[in-house]
């Protein structure tokens, strides 16, 4: 599909306009629902128990459609109108999208050799990316900082207490698989092409579905400019950079619709200098706060060193 040109899309210019509710909707992935058979039901503490009825199905989407649902995106990136500043008009600006972080739980133990939970093992070090970006300006980080693997599979769920991974199965799942990227941004490949170079070791990224995967599962996407139309010279406002964080289930049942989006949940903002992306008649202040404060709430409770996240916070803007 050819690359649009500004003309395609149609141009924001009302009032309430907010260029970073219009980034978020468009980089919004809508996946096809799919009638999955009804694996499991919820019990009265929360925790999902197994169900044996072949003939009941449920509305879901499969991995394989999510991840295929970012083809345009990471092939040429996701066009998102940006209105500018003092009536100088528009741009297109385009994104692309990365992997910065993923964790999967199952429901039940995943039926693969590649499943490290399944049979209780020690997980190994191969389960996130220890991958280190060179030096360069957007990204400096250090080998101490991202040696640490990360969450539940390296340091809580292994200690010397042996309920400890008990409780993290009855509260989140079976860990199947966890990513953390920690490689520079220019280092980095199109979110669809590392999600198949991971799926040739761990097939689960592509068969489970929805119904497989537990609430506690999500991905984060890295979302960095490449380029705008037309060019917009000295607007350093369209530096911007964002982490969204959606997850891998879907809480809409019975809805009979053709679709499902699934947005995000929490929203961590890089360089997003003066007043291009917030209209200040808009809650969108509010909101930054709201979704920032919720990715540091999620990522806390499941004790994930999520090294992007990490990242975007140091070179937050210091209130004085």
């Amino acid at each position: 599909m050819p690359v649009l040109s500004p003309w395609d899309l149609p141009m924001p210019f009302a009032s309430d306009h907010s260029n970073l509710q219009c980034f978020l909707r468009r980089t919004t992935p809508v996946v096809p629902i799919r009638l999955l058979p009804k694996k499991c039901n919820e019990t009265s503490n929360g925790y999902m128990q197994n169900i044996e009825k072949d003939d009941d199905t449920t509305e879901g989407f499969t991995l394989s459609d999510l991840w295929h649902s970012y083809t345009e995106w990471s092939a040429y990136g996701v066009a998102v109108p940006i209105v500018l500043n003092n009536g100088g008009g528009a741009v297109v600006q385009y994104y692309s999208p990365s992997l910065s972080a993923l964790q999967i739980y199952t429901i039940k133990p995943f039926s693969s050799s590649f499943s490290a939970f399944g049979s209780m093992e020690k997980p190994e070090n191969g389960f996130c990316s220890n991958d280190h970006g060179g030096s360069d300006e957007i990204y400096n980080s250090s080998p101490s900082s991202s040696s640490n693997c990360s969450c539940l599979s390296s340091d809580t769920a292994w200690d010397d207490d042996p309920t400890t991974f008990t409780q993290t199965i009855d509260q989140c799942g079976y860990l199947y698989y966890q990513y953390n990227e920690m490689a520079s941004p220019y280092d980095r490949v199109p979110l669809l092409e590392k999600v198949n170079e991971l799926g040739k070791n761990y097939p689960g990224l592509f068969d489970l579905c929805s119904t497989d995967v537990s609430p506690y599962s999500w991905m984060a996407i890295a979302w960095y400019p490449v380029y705008q139309i037309p060019l917009a010279r000295n607007v350093k406002e369209l530096s911007a950079c964002f982490l969204t964080y959606h997850p891998l289930t879907s809480l809409s049942q019975g809805s009979m619709e053709e679709e499902i989006s699934l947005p995000p949940f929490a929203v961590v903002t890089y360089k997003m200098f003066g007043t291009l992306w917030i209209n200040p008649e808009t809650s969108d202040q509010d909101t930054i706060i709201c979704q920032q404060t919720a990715a540091s709430s999620w990522l806390r409770q499941l004790q994930f060193q999520h090294h992007d996240f990490n990242f975007f916070m140091s070179r937050q803007p210091q209130k004085h």
